[in-house]
């Protein structure tokens, strides 16, 4: 019997401190960025988790470790589904954009989810307006 009150006290601790955790992180607002998982060269090299930041002009991928790449004069070749390969490294169900900018040998591959496409669009441009989004389906009458 007696376990069973430290176990429910235990219990308590833990729950009270998962939720003070959460509230901690929802008083902290939205982290700036969107978050992806991008590879330079595009097509080779391992993918490597960051954040592209599109503010104070260029765009730039910041990884979780290594320098910043400045994306000047970035600008989005194409948006493809990753490959089956590549999806047991990122998530299947993104979209994976190739950008091509000044000074890129062969350019940078940066995995996003669908819901953070076009913000990523915004922030290093369509080399062709429109041509790489498809349009969005209408909805059923």
């Amino acid at each position: 019997m007696i376990e069973f009150a430290f176990l429910a006290v235990g219990a308590a601790a833990i729950g009270w401190l998962v939720r003070r955790k959460h509230r901690e992180r929802q008083a902290g607002g939205p982290v700036p960025g969107i978050p992806c998982m991008a590879r330079e060269p595009a097509g080779r090299g391992r993918w490597r988790s960051g954040r592209v930041y599109g503010d104070q002009g260029a765009a730039r991928w910041v990884p979780g470790r290594g320098e910043p790449v400045v994306l000047t004069g970035g600008r989005a070749t194409a948006v493809r589904v990753p490959s089956v390969k590549e999806g047991i490294s990122i998530n299947p169900g993104s979209r994976i954009v190739t950008c091509t900018y000044e000074g890129a040998v062969g350019g940078i591959e940066i995995a996003v989810m669908p819901l953070d496409l076009r913000e990523l669009l915004v922030a290093v441009p369509e080399a062709t307006p429109g041509a790489l989004l498809e349009p969005l389906p209408e909805e059923p009458a």
